[in-house]
């Protein structure tokens, strides 16, 4: 998963890193913890599934609530599946397949 470092101005002219880079610098700390490491990667395939949608919905262009209508899902529950807090079955990724008008491939590597 790649991190963007963004800068902001600052009125004396000065730029400062981001909470983007501030996030993935804290990661870089936490994952040098080999408990946390191994916890962290035991999650990979989430991660990747819940970065595939959201990449999804901005390629597309769709906005939660049209996403929500072509689905047939509930606007909240894809709020809940973008933030982490539900983790999708398959039903859901092939529903949510459809309304990015694409179809699901799950792949073993």
């Amino acid at each position: 998963m790649a991190f963007r470092i963004e800068y902001y101005s600052l009125p004396n002219g000065r730029e400062q890193e981001s909470v983007m880079s501030n996030f993935a610098k804290h990661k870089e700390q936490l994952l040098k913890d080999p408990a946390f490491r191994k916890e962290y990667d035991a999650l990979e395939g989430e991660h990747q599934a819940l970065r595939a949608i959201i990449d999804a919905r901005f390629e597309t262009g769709l906005t939660q609530k049209q996403l929500a209508e072509r689905s047939g899902l509930k606007q909240s529950n894809i709020s809940r599946i973008e933030t982490g807090r539900s983790i999708p079955n398959v039903r859901t990724l092939t529903h949510l397949a459809k309304g990015f008008g694409k179809k699901l491939h799950i792949e073993f590597r």
